[in-house]
């Protein structure tokens, strides 16, 4: 463990050898200065556990000087030295942001015990800090479920990205969970405990949406009764999330990029620019390049909002994932209907596994929810609760017919046709081979060996 760091701000000589001496036997490293502006040098260079000012000193006095030294070093531990007569300005001191003061003449006990509780007070808050982050970073993953090589990678651009404050464009299909990865990137950033605002830029007609994002001044446009702040300023410190920014007009474009380059904006109808501190987060479902290509979407915006980007997998490219998802959409809709525990069969999963899932999360996540509520009172959850449309893309292939807009070759496809007819006909026999043979009408011998080839687990 590193020593203990003290700094000393004292025009007195004999004070800084005395306590150079007591501190030095201590253990402690200790940094001698005799000016507001060595002490100030000294701060710039280096973290000290504790900070020792004198109240009276050359150049201005400790009042003036601790604020600008917590300017440097916010979590900064100061202790105040002063004469008796200046008790006053003492107590003062520590309301403005000091951790004790001592007088001078001072014990040497007396002195010691100051600053070892000025250094437990520095450690507890460095771990205090440590475990809010630990906790966020935690907490950031928390809905977000998944073990796949995709989203392990996914987790992994989080963890690096969050804590900075760059731009980040999320990309992904529908239902992939794009404001979930959003929050995840604000609970692991220093901001996580100021405002997410998240912002459904498609939902907004158009001509409410500027008034929405920078607020506007009263009388600015009929009905403007009063003067409103917009989501930006609400978002403040914090970070704003613009969902479906592909769907923002051209007009307010052109605004947005402002807030990015200037980092400020004026309400609508109004004169006065008002500067923010805002994290911009945004998500598309788009191809934001085509957009810039047939002018739907403005090229500057385009390079501004994509300095990092996250691609979410859709959850037909990470279908590992799927009983996991399951497991945890259960908990979360059988506490939230007073439900008792429950659970999918075999033949629920495996056909959960062979539906290629148009809607991702979003559609499994309401799948289950629904299953849950229509459970029955053993809890077991068969596909006869799902919806048809499922059961029959499931069980004859249609819902495979999808590949076909991502490359899918006629071999595959075919392959995938069979295996679920195969799949549908062992289901419908009750995983019997011989009756599955039979209703498939081929021979037992030729069953097996589209088994071993389409690698179709039988339970």
């Amino acid at each position: 463990m590193p020593q203990p760091s003290i700094l000393v701000i004292d025009d007195e000589e004999v004070m800084r050898d005395v306590m150079s001496r007591l501190l030095e036997q201590e253990g402690y490293s200790v940094t001698l200065t005799s000016t507001p502006s060595e002490g100030l040098e000294a701060l710039s260079g280096g973290v000290y556990d504790v900070i020792l000012l004198d109240l009276m000193l050359p150049e201005k006095n400790g009042l003036v000087l601790l604020p600008e030294i917590l300017q440097v070093d916010p979590d900064a531990v100061v202790i105040i030295l002063t004469a008796y007569g200046s008790i006053e300005s003492a107590v003062q001191a520590t309301r403005g942001g000091a951790f004790d003061f001592l007088t001078k003449p001072f014990q040497n006990d007396q002195f010691l015990l100051a600053v070892r509780n000025g250094i437990t007070k520095r450690n507890l808050e460095a771990e205090n800090r440590q475990l809010k982050k630990n906790f966020r970073e935690q907490f950031a993953f928390q809905s977000i479920v998944g073990k796949s090589e995709q989203m392990n990678q996914v987790f992994e651009l989080i963890g690096q990205v969050g804590p900075s404050r760059s731009t980040v464009l999320i990309t992904g299909e529908s239902g992939t969970g794009k404001e979930l990865v959003a929050k995840a990137l604000h609970n692991c950033s220093n901001r996580a405990n100021r405002p997410f605002v998240a912002v459904n830029s498609g939902t907004i007609p158009s001509e409410l949406l500027e008034s929405e994002l920078f607020g506007h001044v009263k009388g600015a446009f009929t009905g403007a009764t009063a003067t409103k702040k917009g989501l930006f300023e609400i978002a403040n410190e914090g970070t704003i999330f613009l969902d479906e920014v592909g769907t923002i007009p051209l007009e307010t474009q052109a605004k947005l990029l402002r807030v990015i380059q200037e980092r400020e904006f004026r309400r609508v109808g109004g004169l006065e620019n008002i500067k923010v501190d805002v994290r911009i987060l945004a998500a598309t479902n788009i191809d934001l390049k085509h957009a810039v290509e047939t002018g739907a979407f403005r090229e500057d915006l385009f390079y501004r909002l994509n300095v990092i980007t996250l691609t979410l997998p859709s959850l037909r490219e990470r279908k590992e994932d799927i009983a996991l998802l399951v497991e945890h959409f259960v908990v979360k809709y059988s506490s939230e209907n007073g439900r008792p525990p429950c659970r999918f069969d075999q033949q629920a999963l495996r056909t959960l596994m062979e539906y290629d899932w148009p809607g991702n999360v979003r559609e499994l996540e309401n799948l289950v929810e629904r299953a849950v509520v229509l459970a029955p009172a053993d809890g077991v959850i068969t596909r006869d609760l799902f919806p048809r449309d499922l059961l029959h893309s499931s069980s004859v292939g249609l819902g495979r017919l999808g590949a076909l807009n991502h490359g899918g070759a006629l071999k595959e496809l075919m392959q995938d046709y069979e295996r679920n007819l195969i799949v549908a006909a062992l289901e419908k026999t009750a995983w019997n081979q011989k009756k599955a043979a039979d209703l498939l009408r081929v021979n037992a011998t030729t069953l097996n060996e589209k088994l071993k080839r389409l690698k179709i687990k039988v339970p």
